[in-house]
């Protein structure tokens, strides 16, 4: 560490913090680095800041993000097999996402009345099954004391070393089938021989994401703060027809966000703003609580945490460099998938002509129409965020009597519903070290919607460090308030200097404790 004065320093921070303040108030659901590369001051101290520890490593995981509207049928039947068919390749994946919409009929007694546990229960046996025995390994059906909840999260044995507990969770359960602590303290023995592991999972009324990770990865890497949540946002702005489930998660110093989404239905005029506003909602109203049980760290406890997730880690390294503490291992980096029903249509396009373009193949041609990619140009949503080119049919709507059509058409069809055909079903992500390597649909022909598909290659950041001399993060990073606390738009700026000051006020603290001992 440099020999500098640390008021000099510290005066330097609270110049450059003022001056950034003054800028004009960010839109919070713009995603974008509020702290610019062009700050030659903040720009050299993060640089810095990654020599602290140099030990790290970058290593490669495969992600299969999937969505699929089932339009709320039972998964049964020949099911088993199209879902395997959509999962491949199974032996090159390392993490399986999948988010399914309507997989209970939205009608008033789902809307409105208790959750089913029984749906996601069923469609995890199908999903593990789906996964497990395609790949040569044995799975139970029904598995011994299945999970019977709505929602369930991986947690890790408290009482083990962090890195030491998934090996022996694992070689616990292979050899004498102990079962591995679950959310809300249901049980569930790990099956013998499985490839995959149930991580999380998570239903609202008809959204449902389930996220399966290689269980001999889940032993190799520390996968900790596994998170759930849930934003009803449909009828009167807050029945779970419509809305999200999402699950947070952390492999090593990497954060992980998944979304997946069911949004505003209809192809009038302004229904796209129903949309957007939902997106926002959406954002706005995601939390991943805080338990005590929780390591505290710097795990994102919002959408929003995680896009900023990097600039807090910028913010924290300045604050630390000023007081000369060395820090732990931070997220340095999130990764946000969000997908679903996002029930963006075609602008401004008739009928014919749409069915036209799509007989010619020319997706090229049909995407000028296309009513996400417009709202993301018009600055509406998903500003710099990332989707693959679409080199495929539209995926809604097909025909209820014939799923081989779409429906509706010229001639009209005796009780078919007059649908444009759209791109509805879609997967967006965020955030750097992503690499897109495939995106399609799948031609399973089980409901109105066609399922659809990415495989993305992304980088992790593995720590290695030993240094006995370095601090821990739970001296230096005070916890995160929660959404409802920090407020809205209109306290962002507000909410981060309270951060800051927070960061400032600890760290300090924790210099004149040490400078005691």
């Amino acid at each position: 560490m440099n020999d500098k004065n640390p008021k000099s320093s510290s005066g330097k921070f609270r110049k450059w913090f003022k001056r950034k303040h003054k800028k004009k108030q960010p839109d919070p659901y713009y995603l974008q680095d509020e702290l610019s590369d062009g700050d030659d001051f903040m720009e050299d101290i993060y640089v810095g800041s990654l020599e602290i520890d140099p030990c790290t490593s970058t290593n490669q995981l495969r992600i299969f993000v999937g969505t699929w509207n089932v339009a709320g049928r039972a998964p049964v039947g020949s099911l088993a097999v199209d879902l395997e068919e959509w999962l491949k390749p199974r032996d090159a994946v390392d993490i399986y996402v999948l988010g399914f919409q309507e997989i209970v009929p939205l009608k008033t007694r789902t809307v409105i009345g208790a959750e089913d546990p029984r749906k996601a229960t069923n469609w995890n046996l199908l999903i593990g099954k789906a996964l497990n025995e395609s790949s040569g390994c044995p799975w139970l059906t029904p598995m011994l004391n299945p999970i019977s909840s709505d929602s369930y999260q991986y947690v890790r044995n408290p009482g083990l070393k962090k890195r030491a507990s998934f090996s022996a969770i694992c070689d616990n359960t292979r050899m004498r089938g102990k079962p591995i602590t679950q959310h809300r303290h249901h049980q569930q023995a790990v099956i013998g021989g499985s490839k995959y592991k149930l991580m999380a999972s998570k239903k609202m009324v008809g959204v449902f994401i389930s996220v399966w990770m290689k269980k001999e990865l889940v032993t190799k890497y520390s996968v900790s703060n596994v998170k759930v949540s849930s934003v009803a946002c449909g009828i009167l702005g807050y029945l779970g027809n419509k809305g999200s489930v999402s699950v947070s998660m952390s492999i090593e110093r990497t954060s992980f966000c998944f979304i997946a989404a069911h949004l505003a239905s209809g192809e009038k005029q302004g229904d796209e703003g129903r949309r957007n506003h939902q997106v926002s909602e959406i954002f706005k109203r995601t939390s991943f609580p805080r338990s005590a049980k929780d390591e505290h760290n710097l795990h994102p406890l919002t959408i929003l945490g995680h896009e900023n997730n990097k600039n807090l880690c910028k913010l924290v390294v300045l604050t630390i460099q000023i007081h000369e503490i060395k820090p732990s291992s931070f997220l340095w980096n999130s990764r946000i998938f969000w997908f679903g029903d996002l029930n963006y249509r075609l602008y401004n396009l008739e009928d014919n002509l749409a069915r036209h373009l799509i007989q010619k193949k020319d997706w090229k041609a049909l995407q000028e129409f296309d009513q996400l990619r417009r709202e993301q140009e018009d600055g509406g949503v998903f500003q710099g965020w990332r989707e693959g080119n679409i080199e495929f049919a539209p995926t809604y709507k097909y025909s209820s009597s014939n799923y081989n059509r779409y429906s509706g058409g010229v001639p009209s069809r005796s009780g078919e519903k007059q649908r444009t055909p759209a791109w509805c079903d879609r997967i967006l992500w965020y955030g750097k070290g992503v690499k897109l390597l495939s995106y399609l649909r799948s031609e399973i022909k089980f409901s109105d919607h066609r399922p659809v598909s990415a495989l993305f290659s992304t980088q992790i950041e593995v720590s290695k460090s030993s240094n006995p001399r370095i601090f821990s993060k739970d001296t230096i990073v005070p916890n995160i308030m929660p959404p409802e606390q920090i407020g809205t738009s209109g306290n962002y700026e507000e909410g981060k200097a309270t951060l800051l000051s927070l960061i400032v006020k600890d760290t300090e603290a924790s210099s004149i404790h040490t400078q005691k001992l």
